[in-house]
C-alpha cells in the first residue's frame, strides 16, 4: 500500500488538474503576476526559501519534498533560524540550542503541540500523550512516568527484549548459512512491534514467527504515517478529505486497518483481566505490562477513559516503541557497518563484556563453531543471558554508538510546536500568534555550530572522556526532546537498542547489497525509504 501512494506525494499547485477550471487559471494567472511584478521573493535575511503571494514557500518546499531534511540543513546552515511562510500558517525552523530551550522549556506553556498540528496527527494519534496538551497530557504523563520508573516493569522489559532479539538472531543465522539478502530494517520493525505489543499490552502477535507472515496492521500504520507527514506542507488536504479522494482515502482505509487491529488488542486485554484471579491477600493480580495498568485507571469514573482514549494511549506507544527504535536500529547497524574502525571496537567491547560476564558468574562458555548452527545458536543464547540490565549499562563504546546514530539520523527529525502568543525568542525573531515552531534534530546534529568542524562524521568517540560516556545538554542534543516534555521511555529505548545491537554485533557481520541505495522516507519517523538490503555472515 505504501508503495501506491508515491504518485500522489506532488501536489499540482501550478498546473492545475484536468477540468480544473477558474480556480486553476486563477492561481496560474497570481503566480505569473506575482514573477511579473514582485519578481522572487525571499526573508528579508536572504537566507530562506523562494516566497511567493498566496502560497508563499509551498512550491520550493513541494519540490523538495523527498529531501525535506537536507534542504533545511542548506537553510539552517546559513542561519540558526529560518522562517518559512505558507499559505494558512508559517513555519519558523530553529536550530540554535538557546532557541530550543527557550520554546521546550523556559517559555513552555506558549508552545503546545496546538491546535493545528493536533489536527493533522488526531486521526492516527487522537488525544494521546504525543499529540495532547492541558489536562488531558499531565494524566497520561504522570501514569506513563509512573510506570517506566517501575523496576517491574524495567526487569519485564529486559526479559522480553533478549527474546524478541533472539528470535531476530535465529532468523539471521538461518539467512546466513543459506546466503540469504534480508531486509533488515523490516525485520527490525517486526522485533520492536513484537516487543512493543507485549511490554506496552501484554500481547504476542508474532510477526517475527516463522514464515513471516504480513501484518496488515503494521503496514497501514506505515502508510497513514506518510500520508499525515504530507498534510504538514500539503495546503489541499482538507479539501481531499471532504471529498474522500486521493492520498486522504487512501489514508482512511488505513486507519480502519489500525483501528480493528487497536481496538481488538484492548477487548482482549480487557478479557484476559478480567479472568485474573485475586492473590491471597485480596489484591488483584496485575500484569507488568502498560496498557493494563490503564485499563485499571479507566475503571475509576473520574478517569474520563473510554476505549476511545485507551486506542490512543496504544498507539501513541506504538510509534514510540515500534517505529523509533527500529529506524535508529536500522542507521546504527548501516553506520557500523560502514565504519570498519567502528565494528572492530564494539566488538571487542563485546567480547570483553563476555569474558568478564562469563567470570562473575562462574559459567562456562559453551565452544562453537560458525559452520554448526547448533552450537552458534547455544553461544548466541548464552551471551544473551549474560545481558543484563545492569551490564548493558557498562558498554559505554555501545551507548556512544547508537547516541551518534541519533545525534545524525535521529528518530524524530522535526518537531512542530504552535504557537498561543507572540513572542520574541532568544536570537530576536518574532513569531506570531497561531504559527509554528520546529526545532529540528536531524538539522541540529549537522551544524557546525552546534557540533564543531566535524559535525557531518560519524564519531563515536567524541561521547567518551576516559573511557567514559558524557552526556551533551538535551536542547543540543534533541533527538528525545527536553524540558517537561523530555521522552518518558529514554532508558527502555536505550535498554532495547543496547540488548538487539550487542547480540547481533558480536554474532553477525552485515554488508550492504550491491546498488542498494539508502535514503530515508518522508514520513513523521526518519525511516530508510527502500529498506536496509544486507547479506549476514557469522563471527
Amino acid at each position: 500500500m505504501v508503495n501506491n501512494i508515491n504518485h500522489l506525494i506532488r501536489i499540482p499547485l501550478i498546473f492545475p488538474p484536468e477540468g480544473g477550471g477558474y480556480m486553476g487559471m486563477l492561481t496560474v494567472a497570481c503566480l505569473v503576476i506575482s514573477w511579473l511584478f514582485l519578481h522572487r521573493f525571499r526573508q528579508r535575511n536572504g537566507k530562506g526559501p523562494k516566497t511567493w503571494p498566496l502560497v508563499g514557500a509551498a512550491i520550493e518546499q513541494l519540490w523538495n519534498y523527498d529531501q525535506m531534511h537536507d534542504w533545511l540543513v542548506k537553510y539552517l546552515a546559513k542561519s540558526r533560524t529560518v522562517v518559512v511562510p505558507m499559505p494558512f500558517t508559517t513555519y519558523t525552523y530553529i536550530a540554535d540550542p538557546v532557541n530550543v530551550e527557550h520554546v521546550l522549556k523556559t517559555n513552555f506553556l506558549n508552545y503546545p503541540k496546538g491546535e493545528t498540528y493536533h489536527s493533522y496527527m488526531e486521526v492516527l494519534l487522537g488525544d494521546g500523550i504525543f499529540n495532547a496538551d492541558g489536562e488531558v497530557w499531565r494524566k497520561q504523563r504522570k501514569t506513563a512516568s509512573f510506570e517506566f520508573a517501575s523496576k517491574n516493569l524495567r526487569d519485564f522489559s529486559t526479559v522480553v527484549f533478549r527474546k524478541y532479539s533472539l528470535k531476530l538472531s535465529e532468523i539471521l543465522s538461518k539467512a546466513s548459512y543459506k546466503n540469504q539478502e534480508i531486509d533488515l530494517q523490516e525485520l527490525l520493525m517486526r522485533m520492536t512491534l513484537d516487543s512493543i505489543c507485549e511490554v506496552g499490552f501484554g500481547v504476542e502477535i508474532g510477526t517475527l514467527a516463522p514464515g513471516l507472515p504480513d501484518n496488515p496492521f503494521a503496514q497501514a500504520f506505515d502508510t497513514a504515517n506518510i500520508i499525515i507527514t504530507l498534510r504538514f506542507i500539503d495546503p489541499l488536504w482538507k479539501i481531499k478529505k471532504f471529498l474522500n479522494v486521493g492520498s486522504e482515502a487512501i489514508l482512511g482505509q488505513s486507519i480502519k486497518t489500525v483501528d480493528d487491529f487497536t481496538y481488538s488488542v484492548i477487548r482482549r486485554r480487557k478479557a484476559e483481566l478480567e479472568e485474573v484471579g485475586e492473590t491471597n491477600d485480596g489484591n488483584k493480580k496485575m500484569k507488568p505490562d502498560l496498557l493494563s495498568r490503564f485499563i485499571e485507571l479507566s475503571k475509576d469514573p473520574e478517569s474520563n477513559m473510554t476505549d476511545k482514549s485507551l486506542r490512543d494511549i496504544v498507539l501513541n506507544f506504538v510509534i514510540a516503541g515500534r517505529d523509533t527504535t527500529a529506524t535508529t536500529l536500522s542507521w546504527a547497524i548501516y553506520m557500523i557497518m560502514t565504519h570498519e574502525d567502528v565494528a572492530d571496537k564494539l566488538f571487542s567491547e563485546l567480547k570483553s563484556l563476555e569474558a568478564t560476564r562469563a567470570d562473575e558468574e562462574n559459567v562456562l562458555l559453551h565452544p562453537y563453531c560458525i559452520d554448526d548452527p547448533e552450537s552458534f545458536q547455544q553461544r548466541t543464547m548464552q551471551f544473551a543471558e549474560l545481558l543484563t540490565y545492569d551490564s548493558l549499562g557498562k558498554l559505554s563504546y555501545l551507548h556512544a554508538v547508537i547516541t551518534e546514530t541519533l545525534r545524525l539520523y535521529p528518530a524524530v527529525p522535526q518537531d512542530p510546536k504552535g504557537i498561543l502568543r507572540d513572542d520574541v525568542l532568544p536570537d530576536g525573531t518574532k513569531v506570531k500568534a497561531g504559527g509554528m515552531v520546529t526545532y529540528v534534530p536531524y538539522s541540529m546534529g549537522r551544524m557546525e555550530y552546534n557540533w564543531g568542524p566535524d559535525a557531518a562524521l560519524f564519531r563515536p568517540e567524541r561521547w567518551l572522556k576516559d573511557g567514559c560516556f558524557q552526556n551533551a545538554s538535551p536542547f543540543k542534543f534533541t533527538a528525545f526532546q527536553a524540558g517537561p516534555r523530555i521522552c518518558l521511555g529514554k532508558d527502555s529505548a536505550y535498554l532495547q537498542m543496547k540488548m538487539a545491537l550487542a547480540i547481533l554485533c558480536r554474532f553477525y557481520e552485515f554488508k550492504l547489497v550491491k546498488g542498494h541505495i539508502v535514503k530515508y522516507r518522508m514520513m513523521t519517523i526518519l525511516s530508510m525509504a527502500n529498506g536496509l538490503k544486507v547479506s549476514v555472515s557469522r563471527r
